[in-house]
């Protein structure tokens, strides 16, 4: 009979706060590994980052501005991706430039986690316009009314503009 190690707590990491599955095992949303403003830890950051190794995400993609901490992916062994998305940002072209990659590498079996600072209006809107962009939703209402209870918070007039967006190349497609 042969032993099956068992990796300790801090082999295994720590689940990154506000995790959720969108489309489960392949599209999952979460904050900023470590967390963000003055609540930013080094040591949970590394924790979280060795969990999402742990789960075999093929790619973390990161929607924060500026490129800090995405180094710490790479000594960890994380492939990720840097996709800045601004409050300002042309929401249009991120989804028409963007979406279509997300679709490739999950229908390719890539397993994704994408995060910004926070889990906001930001994140929950793409993610809610993907859903409608993508045929997963059949219409905005019910998109944003889905994701909501994905991610257990209410998405705000910045995060519905997001998928309203969507909702309008969806209908000149």
């Amino acid at each position: 009979m042969s032993a099956v190690a068992v990796k300790g707590k801090w082999q295994q990491g720590i689940v990154p706060r506000n995790f959720h599955w969108i489309i489960d095992g392949q599209l999952a949303v979460c904050e900023r590994p470590g967390g963000y403003g003055v609540n930013h830890r080094r040591v949970r950051r590394q924790e979280e980052i060795v969990w999402i190794r742990e789960q075999g995400f093929t790619s973390v993609i990161s929607l924060i501005g500026a490129p800090h901490n995405l180094h710490n992916y790479d000594e960890l062994g994380v492939s990720w991706q840097h996709w800045p998305f601004h409050r300002d940002e042309d929401v249009s072209g991120f989804q028409r430039r963007n979406f279509p990659q997300i679709t490739a590498m999950i229908s390719g079996g890539g397993k994704l986690l994408i995060h910004q600072e926070e889990l906001g209006d930001n994140v929950c809107g793409l993610i809610g316009a993907y859903l409608l962009w993508s045929g997963l939703v059949d219409n905005a209402p019910d998109s944003v009314t889905i994701l909501e209870r994905m991610v257990q918070r209410q998405l705000g007039p910045h995060g519905r503009e997001i998928v309203a967006v969507a909702d309008r190349l969806v209908s000149r497609a």
